[in-house]
Parts: structure tokens; C-alpha cells; sequence
């Protein structure tokens, strides 16, 4: 790919990981503005739009930590952003980069999050009966996406090139 060319795409694709994080910390402003802590409103009946906090790590891993797991969450955010930029800068595929800056736009969403409230906001809690999955954003939804997207592809890649030995 040429330079001009792959700088485009890069920047594309960090455009979009960046409309990701924007849309994250507009929706968790909204929920903050709008809704006391701790609120609950049903929308279905497996639905609810909540508004909690995770001091914690996904499903509220270490989130009674005493405060250093905040500081550790950031380095591991900054880090793996870091790589994730230059893992879009080197993709040679478009859904490859595009899994990667979904990945990308979560993490910068939760991460100021972090950073600038000392928690990440969730509002999407979906449950069965009394049954509750962890409450969740938007930001975790593309970095789940993202992440089958590289699962998927790695998987047909694998496929393909076990084709090809036979």
C-alpha cells in the first residue's frame, strides 16, 4: 500500500474508533445527567437502562481494590492503545483494521471514563427472570465486536490456509 494511501486508511479507522469513544461519553453524560445513581428503568422485560459505576475491570473484577486498580486500569488502557494504533497502522485487511479500532474506540471510551470520573459508567443491564448479566456500555459492546471480528477472521484464515496444504 502506498504511503499517502495507507496514511488515509489509517486515519480513517482512527476517525471511527474515535466517533466510538465520542458516542460512548455522550451516551454516559446523558445517563449522569438524567438519572440518579443507582436508577433502574425497565424498557422490556429483560431490558432495563440503569446507571452504575465499575470501579473494577470487566464484571467488576477488583472492584473493591482500594483505589490502585484505577491508576493500573489506566496504564494497561494507554498500553494497549498504543498497540492497537500500531496493530491498525500495520493491518493489511480492512475488516482486520476495523476490528481493531472497534477495540480501540471502547477502550478511549472507558479509559476517560477512568481517568477523569475514577470509574467507567454502565447503562445497558439485561436480565432473565432475577437472573442479571453485569450491566455494560456501548464502549464494551465494540470492544466485544471487535474482538469476535479478529476471533472470526482468524478462524477463516486458519481454515483457509489448512485448504490450501491439501
Amino acid at each position: 500500500m502506498s504511503g499517502d494511501r495507507s496514511r488515509f486508511f489509517t486515519l480513517n479507522f482512527l476517525g471511527f474508533s474515535t466517533l466510538i469513544a465520542l458516542a460512548d461519553q455522550a451516551i454516559k453524560w446523558l445517563v449522569q445527567q438524567s438519572m440518579a445513581y443507582g436508577q433502574s428503568v425497565e424498557i422490556t422485560s429483560f431490558f432495563n437502562w440503569v446507571h452504575v459505576w465499575n470501579k473494577g475491570a470487566a464484571f467488576s473484577l477488583f472492584a473493591d481494590g482500594g483505589g490502585w486498580q484505577r491508576y493500573f486500569f489506566i496504564a494497561i488502557a494507554v498500553v494497549v492503545s498504543a498497540v492497537l494504533v500500531k496493530l491498525i497502522r500495520d493491518s493489511r485487511h480492512r475488516t482486520e483494521a476495523l476490528a481493531y479500532a472497534m477495540i480501540l474506540g471502547g477502550a478511549l471510551g472507558n479509559v476517560i471514563d477512568r481517568m477523569f470520573r475514577g470509574y467507567v459508567v454502565d447503562y445497558l443491564d439485561f436480565h432473565w427472570q432475577s437472573w442479571h448479566w453485569p450491566a455494560f456500555n456501548l464502549a464494551d459492546v465494540f470492544i466485544v465486536l471487535g474482538v469476535i471480528m479478529i476471533l472470526a477472521t482468524g478462524f477463516r484464515a486458519e481454515k483457509s490456509a489448512g485448504n490450501n496444504t491439501k
